[in-house]
């Protein structure tokens, strides 16, 4: 996620960390040469376009326009659901850190135990999201055997869930929690459960790829036929804003496409890895434990 303070105007024109234009520059220039085609062959007399009117581009301008924007709604939305369940994660586990202080205070072991597998679930989800691999990175959090044991599954991170909740079990049949007490923390188990699952289903369900193609290929045909429509009344100019319409549609375009995938690297997706260190923060002051500084923004962006 790009973290940075808005620039001046002059810094924002040029700013490319972010920007999406080193993806769409070729098409951009793409256009433009074409638009230069065009002119070239209407200046020198080769074919006839001045009697073309600009309206039907115009209309098809509209309808593009209109399902840009509905795409990038949705894309949005997408985005922005995956953020607000990573930022109701947060508040889970402070909860149940919180929680577990208060029903089993005397009880470090039991707590660590307890807080040990949902910090370690939570790097797995990411891993998940992300099709990365964590092995590695378990092990700060569980043992060895606790970790290959939740890679025997088919789900990792809801196995380390499972752990925990194993945990609980095991404290209230030694009389450490009453009923009430494992109903309560077994309540932030689940919430935790509730966000991987919405999580997936962000991940696993993208939007319904005959829209994309749709928008894709409209947004194509727009802009090449645009210069056939303004060579009339633009002559030589036609390919600087040929250009330019070519960068606001196919930047939107794709930066649609990145925010449709939230959990991955790309500049604009979410910070998984930031967000896994506040997890960590939050249980370490909870244990009264040193806890880690946060992760640092390095080139403007948060992993």
């Amino acid at each position: 996620m790009i973290v940075r303070e808005r620039p001046n105007a002059i810094a924002l024109l040029f700013a490319l960390r972010g920007s999406v234009v080193p993806e769409i520059l070729p098409h951009i220039l793409f256009v433009a040469l074409f638009s230069v085609v065009v002119a070239a062959l209407s200046h020198y007399q080769l074919i006839d376009l001045t009697s073309l009117t600009i309206m039907p581009v115009t209309l098809l301008g509209i309808v593009l326009s209109i399902l840009l924007g509905f795409r990038n709604n949705a894309a949005y939305d997408r985005w922005w659901e995956a953020r607000k369940q990573w930022g109701q994660m947060v508040t889970e586990i402070r909860s149940l850190a919180r929680a577990s202080g208060t029903l089993l205070g005397e009880k470090a072991s039991a707590r660590r135990a307890l807080l040990m597998p949902v910090l370690a679930h939570a790097v797995a989800l990411k891993g998940q999201l992300r099709r990365e691999t964590v092995n590695e990175e378990l092990l700060a959090w569980v043992s060895a055997e606790q970790r290959d044991a939740a890679l025997a599954k088919a789900n990792p991170a809801d196995a380390l869930l499972a752990q925990a909740g194993a945990i609980l079990g095991e404290q209230y049949r030694q009389g450490a929690l009453d009923s009430m007490g494992l109903k309560i923390l077994d309540e932030r188990l689940a919430a935790l459960s509730g966000i991987q699952a919405a999580s997936e289903r962000i991940a696993s369900t993208p939007l319904p790829f005959a829209y994309t193609l749709l928008v894709h290929r409209t947004a194509y045909v727009y802009c090449y036929l645009l210069p056939f429509a303004l060579i009339g009344g633009m002559g030589w100019a036609t390919p600087i804003l040929a250009a330019a319409v070519a960068y606001t549609f196919f930047g939107i375009d794709r930066l649609s496409e990145h925010l449709e995938t939230p959990f991955g690297r790309a500049p604009n997706d979410l910070p998984l890895d930031a967000l896994c260190r506040i997890h960590e923060i939050s249980v370490a002051d909870a244990l009264g434990e040193v806890a880690p500084a946060p992760l640092p923004v390095k080139d403007f962006q948060l992993q």
